[in-house]
Parts: structure tokens; sequence; C-alpha cells
């Protein structure tokens, strides 16, 4: 992945071949997060109405619903195994759920406020944790304790991932930074000035904001190697696609922006009748799954 020249101020063309295919899931409330299975077509979602529902995709059908959180719900991620499901809440804890038992299994308290996301180490073993408390939180599942507290940031933390197969951490945070964690240790190993949402693709970061930047980021030389103005409206969350060519963001102006690398060329696909919250791609690339505050998931191909 090579540093590409700065777009702004370009005109960008549509190179998107996504077009709308499917809109079956419904929630009473707006959508937060979403999260695929590891290996079987199978999508869970989290919303503010207090619930996760678990659907079969593409068709939507409904395979079962889990409640127990007592407010919103703002992130859920699938165990590598996918026998089990992490979600994080507005009530500040985090809940491991069981799908043999079809059961809560463990319920972490220790955040002083809401949380906003969670993601799983690769091994499985441990369940990181983002607050508005400012802080993260790394929580181990089989002594059902917190192992570390990650300080550092000076506002709300919006995003934690785990870097695929290694012991780093990526959180993003209101103040505008973006930190790279030792999970080992819990001690902050590098700091990026950039915006408020990230996530993590190989050596690169990319991220967005509220004013609607989006910002790639080389982890091993600390550099901003691209900076992109994708619309005046916040944008939600980005990821990439597999392929490390394509960027997806979710538009507060219910848009989901595409953005080809290669070509520096944006394209927009239009549905949603309200912001989109969250984006993410099907496990081999071939569509889009975006959620959005009009209660949908849309999925594009």
């Amino acid at each position: 992945f090579r540093p590409l020249p700065n777009l702004l101020g370009k005109v960008y063309a549509c190179v998107s071949s996504f077009h709308f295919f499917q809109n079956s899931f419904f929630h009473s409330i707006f959508k937060e997060s979403l999260s695929l299975h590891p290996r079987k077509e199978i999508l869970v979602t989290g919303s503010d109405d207090r619930l996760w529902k678990m659907w079969s995709i593409p068709n939507g059908d409904i395979i079962m619903t889990g409640e127990g959180h007592a407010d919103w719900l703002s992130g859920c991620s699938f165990h590598p195994s996918g026998n089990l499901l992490a979600t994080v809440s507005g009530d500040s804890t985090v809940k491991i759920w069981n799908f043999l038992k079809t059961d809560c299994l463990l319920t972490f308290k220790g955040h002083l406020s809401s949380i906003w996301g969670c993601s799983w180490h690769t091994c499985g073993d441990f369940v990181a944790s983002c607050s508005m408390d400012k802080t993260s939180k790394i929580w181990d599942i089989h002594s059902e304790r917190c192992r570390y507290t990650l300080r550092g940031h000076v506002s709300s933390v919006n995003s934690i991932e785990f870097v695929p197969f290694s012991n780093s951490l990526l959180t993003s945070s209101a103040d505008k930074t973006i930190s790279l964690w030792d999970g080992r240790t819990g001690l902050c190993a590098q700091t990026f000035f950039g915006h408020v949402h990230s996530c993590n693709y190989s050596d690169t970061i990319v991220s967005c904001d509220s004013s609607g930047i989006v910002k790639l980021w080389d982890m091993r030389r600390v550099a901003l190697m691209l900076t992109v103005d994708v619309g005046s409206h916040s944008a939600n969350q980005v990821v990439f696609h597999s392929s490390g060519q394509l960027v997806v963001v979710a538009s507060d102006d219910g848009t989901v922006k595409i953005l080809d690398l290669p070509s520096s060329q944006l394209s927009s696909l239009a549905g949603h009748e309200d912001a989109v919250q969250c984006v993410l791609f099907d496990h081999k690339g071939e569509y889009v799954i975006s959620g959005g505050s009009d209660g949908t998931v849309r999925f594009w191909t």
C-alpha cells in the first residue's frame, strides 16, 4: 500500500458498481452497530432499542434476538470462533453472549460512563472496550476480570480495534487523536494526531471525523499518507475493502461514500432516509452492508 497524492480539491467521478439490492432488517429505533459472523452468512445488529438481533444474510430471516442491556446498544462483535458475541451499551457494561446456551454468559462492569465499542483479540481470550469515561479496558473472559485500563485520552474514546494477529490495539477519541497501544502492558506506544473514528488495514490506518474528513496513516512511519474531504456532513464510520483499494464511509447525509484509492474517484450510494451510522464489507468483499438511523440495514452490490 503506497502513499497516494492528496485528493483535496479534485473533481470526483462515480466509479462504483454498487447498487442497492436488499432492505429487510428493521429495529424500532436506529441502528448503532453491525458485526459479521467470522465464517457463516450471519449478521448481528445492535440498536438504540436495547436489543441485538441475529439475521441470515442476505435474505433477511431473523435467527434470534438478545435482550438484557438497560440502555442503548452501541457496539457488537463476534468472537473469532463465532460461538460468542460481545455487546456494549450506554448502561456502561460489556456483555458476553453464548449462542449454544442462548444466554448471557458474562457481564463486565468497571467503566464509569457509556461504552462506544468493543473488539476481540484474535486468540479469543480477551475483549477490549472503549468508553465515554476517557478510558479503554481489556477484559479476560477466563478470569472474568479487567486485565488493563488504558489511560491517556483526554476525551471520550469512540472506537477500539485489536490489530489482527498482534497484541496491539488502536483507539480513537473525541480529543482528535488515534493511539496505538501495547496490549501486553496497557501502555501507549504511539499517538497519531487525526480524527474521531478509526479502523485498521494492515500497516495503514484510516480515520474519519465529524467534519467529513478521511485520513490514511502509515503506522510504521507514523506519517500521514492521504487526506480526503468526502463532504460537509459527519463521517460516522470508515472501513477498508480487503483489497486495500476501496474505502467506504458511513455519512450523516444519508449516503454511503465509496472512495476508489487508485483512481482518486468518489461515489455516493443513496437510499437511506436518515444518517448512515455503520458500514462493513462481507467477507468476500462482494457487497457493502450499511445500517442507518432510519432503522434499516441495506445491502449494496
